[in-house]
């Protein structure tokens, strides 16, 4: 054990010698580790939105064969018979106005509530800063979630226009729910008066159901009794309706996996010809170093190791970047309405750090391979 901790340090000493040629390793490790960690918190966050759990309660009840908010138009009246259906918790009446329908960076969404539903139906809605009871008391008032705060630079106090419709920031709220925290909260008359809806109409129903495995029955009830109105119903439980409607931006970033790949491929190819280079560069120090007594395994664990440090030190670096990149940036994804909000978890970062790991690893293979058979009088005949 002694014998390999000593080879461990001497691989750090040798690392540190070639410092130019261990640099420029690194930074190529580090540049591939940050795309596939950017790869990584797409598809992160596409999860989050997308996969469904036992805890998913909620429908969304769209009008059928309509997919930008701006197309979507259910009366108003709806909110009485939907909540009169058995299993149903809490229902809200929603009106979207967004800057763009198609997919594309930084959508600006407003959403239209009735102000004395909102803290109903999402109770564990946290204001982090403003006031709750501002928001209620001004008709131009807006929520804005903190990741939409953040990448406008907003706080209380201010106002600013959008969709063209200038609210004042009542507060900046925090949610477990992802898209409460890309929209601003708006009251739902003022937002139909500002907008072409129209006071009666709106875009959606959220609905709560009493627990998920009432979902399937709730939406057949809903679809049903309003299947031969004027405005019939389409309802999808909230992440197959993101699905479903995200579609292009879901595409969009499920293709980013094969740049994840290239970058996992990239990582593997720089530190294995880097450590080739090393293991040819260094045919008569090893030779010298078996004659002292190195055996070939050691030779093998020497080579590891650099893979190692050069794996670890890349992929720290290029980890911790992209993860300080998101959180300063705040990218927000949106389409027809939707927002996806970009954001690292530590769960992601961790396991880019492990990969970078297992990548330099890997990629020492071959050459600790190559350093470690080749015979000590061919090496010294080579010197």
């Amino acid at each position: 054990m002694k014998t390999y901790l000593r080879i461990a340090i001497l691989s750090v000493k040798q690392t540190l010698r070639h410092r130019t040629r261990s640099l420029l390793t690194i930074i190529g490790v580090a540049t591939g580790m940050f795309l596939y960690t950017s790869v990584e918190t797409l598809q992160s966050a596409l999860g989050v939105m997308t996969k469904e759990t036992a805890n998913d309660t909620t429908l969304v009840v769209y009008r059928e064969n309509r997919y930008c908010p701006a197309t979507s138009k259910l009366p108003e009246h709806y909110l009485s018979e939907i909540r009169n259906i058995d299993g149903v918790e809490e229902v809200v009446p929603i009106q979207i106005a967004v800057n763009n329908c198609g997919a594309s960076l930084d959508v600006i969404a407003f959403r239209g509530v009735p102000p004395e539903t909102l803290a109903n139906y999402n109770p564990d809605m946290e204001i982090l800063d403003g006031s709750l009871e501002d928001w209620k008391r001004r008709s131009d008032g807006a929520l804005v979630g903190k990741h939409f705060a953040a990448r406008r630079g907003l706080k209380p106090g201010d106002q600013f226009e959008a969709v063209g419709v200038r609210v004042y920031v009542s507060g900046v709220l925090d949610s477990p729910l992802p898209q409460d925290n890309n929209v601003a909260y708006v009251h739902l008359p003022f937002l139909q008066q500002a907008t072409s809806m129209g006071l009666g109409m709106v875009t959606q129903f959220n609905v709560k159901v009493n627990s998920a495995d009432l979902l399937e029955t709730v939406s057949e009830k809903i679809d049903s009794l309003f299947k031969s109105d004027s405005a019939p119903t389409h309802t999808r439980p909230e992440k197959a309706f993101f699905a479903q409607t995200a579609k292009d931006m879901i595409e969009l970033i499920s293709f980013t996996r094969w740049l994840g790949l290239g970058s996992v491929i990239a990582v593997i190819a720089l530190v294995a010809n880097a450590l080739l280079l090393i293991a040819r560069g260094r045919v008569k120090e090893s030779a010298v170093m078996q004659t002292i007594g190195f055996q070939q395994p050691h030779l093998a664990v020497l080579m590891l190791w650099e893979g190692l440090l050069l794996g670890v030190a890349g992929g720290i670096i290029g980890t911790l970047s992209a993860t300080a990149f998101f959180s300063w940036k705040r990218f927000t994804f949106g389409n027809e309405g939707l927002t996806l909000a970009i954001e690292p978890s530590l769960s992601v970062t961790f396991g880019a750090i492990f990969a970078s790991i297992l990548l330099g690893v890997v990629a020492a293979l071959w050459p600790a391979h190559v350093a470690s058979r080749k015979p000590i009088v061919e090496s010294l005949r080579t010197a």
